[in-house]
């Protein structure tokens, strides 16, 4: 294997990162055919392919995926003794790619992502507010809010928050159907997720508002489930962070139901020295605390 430089090195992050030579290329300031000439001499240079090209875009290989965890623990170092000595290039900027589930990024990071950005103008946020599973280990996302406690991998992990969810339903509905009763709840009509469709234990909570609930309206995606019941369709169990700030909605039997859940902050331990995987871990960190309240 010949030596590696950084500079090739950067390159191979910023194509693994895009998916797209041109992409990267534009991040770097350079065109497609040079990012081609380099990326097929560091493949020279360690001796093994390192994207599957395709009509879509580039895939890691094997190799490609062994290099990338190298290449990153090396930008952490470099990252970090720039900061150090006060030297180098140190500042906040590429892409970060947030994994959350539905809710939190949608009512919480989305609304505030302006403030990141006038913070760290070269930061792009890659939001993904999808409430399905995440694996850190394989890059789903550079940074991952869970609804449990990551435990596998070389993931650094912090509580975020607890959070509740409470029972509720429109002004409209309640005027047609009157006052809720906890023993009446099986005569509504809920909006609630697919079952098939829910690979995340933590929000399988329904038989414990109530064994006899009927579903009438089923969505994978919680905003949905919060528009329907909004718009009058019946009852639904919604993030208190998001219905409490809607002005459609009455939250029901408060003191009956309610549910409580966990939020988790989730990283690569190779990313931690990253300037901008920090910034984006002291933004949520801020978000949250600035929102206790709401939770």
């Amino acid at each position: 294997m010949s030596t590696l430089n950084w500079d090739d090195l950067r390159l191979f992050l910023a194509v693994a990162r895009s998916g797209r030579l041109a992409a990267a290329g534009r991040g770097l300031g350079l065109d497609h055919s040079t990012i081609a000439r380099r990326l097929s001499g560091l493949e020279a240079a360690v001796g093994s392919r390192l994207f599957d090209r395709g009509p879509r875009g580039v895939q890691l290989t094997d190799a490609g995926q062994g290099l990338l965890d190298h290449a990153e623990r090396i930008e952490g170092e470099i990252a970090a003794a720039a900061e150090k000595l006060g030297g180098g290039d140190a500042r906040v900027r590429g892409a970060v790619r947030l994994a959350t589930p539905e809710a939190f990024g949608t009512y919480l990071v989305a609304p505030s992502a302006e403030r990141l950005h006038r913070a760290h103008p070269e930061l792009r946020l890659e939001l993904a507010p999808e409430s399905q599973r995440v694996s850190l280990a394989n890059r789903d996302a550079d940074i991952a809010v869970f609804l449990h406690q990551p435990t596998s991998g070389p993931i650094v992990a912090r509580h975020l928050t607890d959070y509740r969810l409470g029972l509720y339903a429109s002004h409209a509905y309640l005027e047609r159907h009157g006052p809720i009763r906890r023993d009446e709840l099986a005569r509504h009509p809920f909006a609630w997720y697919i079952d098939a469709r829910i690979d995340i234990p933590e929000l399988r909570f329904l038989s414990e508002v109530s064994a006899d609930a009927t579903p009438v309206f089923r969505s994978t995606s919680i905003n949905a489930q919060h528009a329907a019941v909004a718009g009058g369709l019946g009852l639904g169990i919604l993030h208190l962070f998001a219905a409490e700030r809607d002005p459609a909605l009455v939250r029901v039997l408060p003191e009956a139901v309610e549910i409580t859940r966990s939020y988790w902050l989730g990283f690569h331990a190779d990313h931690q020295r990253l300037p901008r995987v920090r910034a984006v871990v002291d933004f949520l960190g801020a978000l949250v605390a600035e929102n206790r309240a709401l939770f």
